[in-house]
């Protein structure tokens, strides 16, 4: 009996370890458990939570803990009737969950040891523990299904929790993102005003050290997609625990945690996160398997990366390119953009694939890789032309709005598609109504700047339709607005009347002189000024402008040397030619040079005050860079042109020297080129055989 006793107690100790004191857990709609008062016949004996201050303890404890309940079972003196409901899962700490039936489990301590006795009690439906269900867990895309609107989900929330929490706000984003940008607003409304989303933010923050990795990524990424403010306890109380759980990011978690770091704006705790990403990354680079996650990753490591990690992921892709699928290659274009790592081997192998698959390519992806090629400053002549190409070819189903983005990103490349542009003239001059103002200033600006119209033969007829379709437009037209378009219009030799009537009024000269752009407007009206005076616009010329002095910065004169070694060697000295000659209007050219007007000899300088002006033919000598060209071509864009036709009416003529070309010459040859340019084809031999006389 004494034995019995004893080993009656020994259980009950044990008990008294697992049970919290005058209280029991019961189980909440919300899916967390909290403890509740129950009848007196509840024998609850010790406190529970002040003995599970471990977290590791606490989850192994309750696979097997026991909830005790008075009048089953035997009976002893002062102490109640006990039974111990096992608990069959443990889904997280604070949540239990119950089957119909539970065991009646004593331990018998013997002299054999310890003896494990089951008894199994079948729990009525009138207890008070199977009352309340477990809630069946729901998946976020059934709730985006079954949910029309924010508050459908927060509904469903309030009825059932269930874990995790992510699953709300992920099935929330899903369907906002179905949403138009008014009914987003109405729903953020409403979604911040539900009673229980403040509830569903509290569990989220519950649950973040104990759920997947995984969900706590999605959650973190809805809630910022969904226009939770940043700096909210919710947001980030999620960063500092996906920073503290950082180690458990596997291949699929990091293609999550790029998008959660390229959503988010910068402030101390994304940018913890982010170092972390990139240690991350160079650790792991070598075992990414997927394309995909391997060009998310490479797009959110960052500008400001270390350049050793861009080479290290360079190298990954170039490993992989036999991978590539066609959408990876046209992707490649903008990641490499997005971390500002220009990789020419990729970038070319990239652009044979699109051009080989560039049938079908939508418009977005063009745009994308013209607008990477900007930013990664690269220039391939072959993939414009493809794409131009294609445009051109299907150029009817294109929209004007589409057309005029390509064709502004092919203007920032320096690159003059003619086929493309000649075509859209003739839609233009088809059908004037399509243009809206800003439609007009995007058509000027890029013609005028790659000096297309020079060479079509329905010039006129396009420059009246450009000209008419702004005039309806001057009643609401800004002054800045106005003088850009005329700007285009003195680009392309043009001066419609209306236009610049309205311009040179006092009251819109003197807006655009107290602008806070006035630099440039200044600049701008002074080469307007300068047109007024050069080019052929009987009509305009007595207007004056009185404006401020040109202030605009020259840049240091430092006339090409070897053009100079050159043209001393040609000439037989600098007492032949000028440098850095400055002329009026703010013109600048390298050399000047005095001719006869057969250009069969150069004359010296000291010569021409007694030489006859009608027998002296004065020669600018203009050394360009490539920018001043369209790309892969001669053609000379529209400031160049607009200052060799400047230079013409002020009695010089122009040769233009490449200086890319002069650099890679020899100084035979270059003397050779710069004789070709300088005299003409029946001096030629003359000039050969001064120049071996000196």
């Amino acid at each position: 009996m004494n034995n019995k006793a004893g080993s009656f107690l020994w259980n009950l100790r044990q008990f008294s370890t697992l049970v919290p004191t005058s209280r029991t857990m019961r189980l909440y709609p919300l899916g967390l458990c909290k403890p509740k008062i129950v009848h007196s016949n509840w024998n609850i004996l010790n406190n529970f939570h002040n003995r599970m201050r471990s977290t590791d303890i606490f989850r192994y404890l309750f696979q097997d803990a026991f909830i005790l309940k008075s009048d089953v079972g035997f009976q002893t003196k002062g102490i109640s009737t006990v039974t111990a409901l096992r608990i069959d899962r443990l889904l997280y700490a604070k949540r239990l969950f119950f089957d119909s039936k539970h065991s009646l489990v004593c331990v018998d301590k013997s002299n054999d040891g310890l003896k494990r006795v089951n008894f199994h009690h079948e729990v009525s439906s009138e207890d008070v523990l199977t009352k309340e269900t477990k809630p069946n867990r729901i998946s976020s895309r059934k709730l985006s299904e079954e949910c029309n609107s924010l508050s459908d989900v927060l509904d469903t929330f309030t009825k059932a929790p269930t874990f995790p929490s992510s699953n709300y706000f992920t099935a929330m984003w899903t369907i906002a993102k179905r949403l138009s940008d008014d009914q987003k607003r109405f729903e953020r409304r409403l979604m911040f005003s539900h009673p229980a989303f403040n509830q569903l933010c509290e569990h989220m923050m519950r649950e973040a050290k104990i759920m997947q990795y995984k969900y706590l990524l999605f959650s973190l990424y809805a809630i910022v997609k969904l226009g939770i403010p940043q700096n909210t306890l919710l947001v980030q109380t999620l960063l500092r625990v996906t920073q503290e759980r950082i180690n458990e990011c596997d291949e699929r978690c990091l293609s999550v945690l790029s998008s959660v770091l390229e959503a988010m704006e910068p402030c101390k705790n994304v940018h913890v996160l982010q170092m972390g990403f990139r240690i991350l990354v160079d650790q792991q680079v070598w075992k990414i398997e997927d394309v995909f996650t391997l060009q998310v990753v490479m797009k959110c490591i960052g500008k400001d990366a270390p350049i050793a990690l861009k080479r290290k992921l360079e190298m990954k892709a170039l490993r992989e390119l036999d991978r590539f699928s066609v959408l990876n290659s046209q992707r490649m274009f903008e990641v490499l953009a997005a971390m500002n790592h220009r990789s020419l081997t990729l970038l070319n192998e990239c652009s044979k694939v699109v051009l080989d698959n560039i049938h079908g390519c939508p418009s977005k992806i063009i745009i994308n890789i013209l607008q990477s090629c900007k930013d990664l400053q690269y220039h391939n002549l072959d993939l414009f032309n493809g794409l131009a190409d294609y445009v051109a070819a299907t150029f009817d189903i294109w929209k004007l709005k589409k057309v005029l983005f390509i064709l502004i990103l092919f203007e920032n490349l320096g690159f003059r598609p003619v086929g493309l542009m000649d075509l859209l003239m003739k839609r233009i001059v088809e059908d004037p109504e399509s243009l809206n103002m800003k439609n007009i200033l995007s058509i000027l600006h890029t013609y005028s700047s790659l000096n297309h119209v020079c060479e079509c033969q329905n010039k006129e007829q396009f420059l009246e339709v450009m000209a008419s379709a702004l005039t309806g437009y001057l009643h609401s037209v800004s002054s800045e607005n106005l003088l850009d378009a005329v700007y285009s219009f003195c680009l392309m030799n043009y001066f419609p009347l209306a236009p610049f009537n309205q311009l040179l009024q006092k009251d819109i000269i003197s807006e655009l002189l107290t602008s806070d752009d006035m630099k440039k407007n200044v600049h701008k009206l002074h080469i307007l000024d300068t047109c007024l005076k050069l080019d052929d616009t009987a009509y305009l010329k007595d207007i004056a402008l009185s404006l401020p002095q040109f202030l605009r910065e020259l840049p240091p004169s430092h006339p090409n040397a070897k053009v100079a070694e050159v043209l001393s060697s040609l000439l037989g000295g600098e007492g032949h030619f000028s440098k850095d000659v400055h002329l009026p209007h703010n013109y600048h050219i390298d050399f000047e040079i005095r001719v006869d007007t057969n250009r069969n000899q150069v004359l010296p300088f000291s010569d021409v005050d007694t030489a006859s002006a009608t027998d002296i033919q004065r020669a600018a000598v203009l050394c360009v860079s490539r920018s001043a060209y369209c790309l892969g071509s001669s053609h000379p864009r529209g400031f160049l042109a607009m200052k060799m036709r400047h230079l013409n009416a002020l009695g010089f003529q122009v040769i233009l020297v490449n200086n890319w070309e002069m650099d890679k010459l020899e100084m035979e040859d270059a003397i050779t080129f710069l004789k070709t340019k300088i005299y003409s084809v029946e001096a030629l031999p003359v000039a050969a055989v001064n120049l071996q006389s000196t």
